[in-house]
């Protein structure tokens, strides 16, 4: 397979892996801002659906980490490319926390806000715009000094 293939079948596969995780976020009704505010709201009217979601996406990736460990490289790539820090600092606290009020606020998290997207979800456009400023400030913040 020449380069031009290779990086074809890669980009295939990733749009096929979107289009199935997004239709599952869709399905399960995630791309509604209020079903995830309704689960992150534990003192009100508690909303379990997205507890479901989260087990079942744990269960898949447990599933796959498990028989990726057998194989000696991934199927569309060299190697596997699995982060080998475990460094708990004041950048990851903070992005984490950022990310969690960002959700909280908005009900979006990446994910079904790209996916929301595809179905004019018009509160999604802001939090995508939003998000993709945050990413490119982040490039603009030098990574800490060992």
């Amino acid at each position: 397979m020449t380069g031009a293939q290779a990086a074809i079948v890669k980009a295939a596969a990733a749009l096929l892996a979107g289009l199935v995780f997004g239709v599952g976020l869709a399905l399960s009704g995630m791309l509604n801002p209020a079903r995830v505010l309704g689960f992150l709201d534990l003192a009100g009217a508690w909303d379990p659906r997205l507890a479901f979601v989260l087990a079942g996406a744990v269960a898949v990736s447990a599933v796959s980490y498990a028989l990726a460990r057998h194989r000696p490289r991934p199927l569309l790539a060299s190697r596997f490319d699995i982060p080998t820090s475990r460094r708990i600092d004041a950048r990851l606290l903070l992005g984490a926390a950022l990310f969690g009020i960002g959700w909280g606020m908005a009900g979006f998290c990446p994910g079904p806000a790209f996916a929301s997207l595809a179905f004019g979800i018009g509160k999604s456009v802001l939090f995508v715009v939003a998000m993709l400023a945050g990413m490119a400030l982040f490039r603009l913040v030098p990574p800490p000094r060992p």
